[in-house]
C-alpha cells in the first residue's frame, strides 16, 4: 500500500482544476439555484463533531422541502425518523455543513457549503408544513459556498437508469433489521412493520 502524504502529492496525480472548475463557486445563490431547490426532493447532509468524527444524513420531502429565506439563508425541515440524531448533535457542536441536492433523474447536483444552526420555531415553519405537520426543529443554514456538480458520477453508476437496478440481490430491510438490529422480534413482525403501511407513518 502506497499513501498519498501531501498536498503536492495529491496534485503530482490528479493535476490542477480548470479554471472554470474553480470560477465555478459562489457565495451566494443565483436565480438557477433556486430553481434546482424548488424542484429537488432530497439532500445529503455532512457534518462533522468536535472530535471530527463525520456523517451523512439523508434528508427527503415533496420537491421545494428547501426553503429559500434569501440569497445567503436556506431552512430544512427535520422530520420524524429514529432519533439518534447524530447530524443535529454534529451541528451543536461544529457548526460547518455540507449539502448535496438531488434532482431525479439529473446527473448533476447542486452542493452547497456554510454553516449551521438549529431553529426550534419561527415564522417560517408554517411553510415548511406536509399533511398538516408542521416540522419539531428546522436546520437554518448561512450559506457559503455554492456551484453545481458534473454528472459523471452518475453516469459511471447509471444510477437513474432502472435496467440497471437489481434491489432483489439484496435482503429485505426486515431481514436486515432482524439480523442487526432487532432480532428479538419475528421476521413476520418486521416484515408487516416495513411493508406498505410503512409510508403512512412519515410525518407523526
Amino acid at each position: 500500500m502506497v499513501e498519498v502524504g501531501s498536498e503536492d502529492e495529491l496534485r503530482e496525480i490528479v493535476g490542477a482544476p480548470r479554471p472554470s472548475a474553480l470560477r465555478k463557486e459562489r457565495p451566494r445563490l443565483h436565480e438557477l439555484d433556486r430553481q434546482w431547490l424548488a424542484e429537488s426532493p432530497f439532500c445529503l447532509i455532512a457534518t462533522a463533531g468536535a472530535d471530527g468524527a463525520c456523517d451523512v444524513s439523508p434528508k427527503g420531502d415533496p420537491a421545494g422541502f428547501t426553503l429559500v429565506l434569501d440569497d445567503t439563508t436556506i431552512a430544512i425541515p427535520d422530520r420524524p425518523g429514529n432519533r439518534r440524531v447524530d447530524g443535529l448533535r454534529n451541528v451543536l457542536a461544529n457548526p460547518h455543513v455540507g449539502l448535496l441536492y438531488f434532482v431525479p433523474g439529473r446527473g448533476d447536483t447542486l452542493r452547497v457549503n456554510g454553516r449551521a444552526r438549529l431553529i426550534r420555531d419561527a415564522p417560517f415553519f408554517d411553510a415548511m408544513a406536509v399533511k398538516g405537520h408542521r416540522p419539531p426543529l428546522a436546520l437554518l443554514v448561512e450559506v457559503e459556498q455554492v456551484f453545481h456538480h458534473c454528472a459523471k458520477a452518475f453516469l459511471r453508476s447509471q444510477l437513474w437508469r432502472p435496467e440497471t437496478w437489481r434491489p432483489e440481490a439484496l435482503p429485505t430491510r426486515a431481514k436486515i433489521a432482524k439480523a442487526l438490529e432487532r432480532p428479538e422480534d419475528s421476521l413476520e413482525e418486521l416484515e408487516r412493520y416495513y411493508g406498505p403501511s410503512y409510508a403512512d407513518h412519515l410525518y407523526g
